[in-house]
């Protein structure tokens, strides 16, 4: 496991985190959720990736 993917979704959670802040003080509370919800689907979809790597490669290793 790489380090540096570890980084991405801590700095994906931090971005969110802050444009969450940014848009809810400003009165923005749909755009809030809908930025949370879009940084909860990227970081989602990037497991899911590891995920499949890792079946591929289980699965190469004992030649199913």
């Amino acid at each position: 496991m790489n380090v540096d993917l570890i980084f991405k979704i801590a700095g994906i959670g931090i971005l969110v985190a802050v444009l969450g802040q940014v848009l809810t003080r400003t009165g923005r509370e749909d755009m809030a959720m809908l930025t949370t919800l879009a940084g909860l689907v990227i970081v989602l979809l990037m497991v899911v990736n590891l995920i499949s790597q890792l079946f591929t490669t289980v699965r190469s290793m004992f030649v199913l």
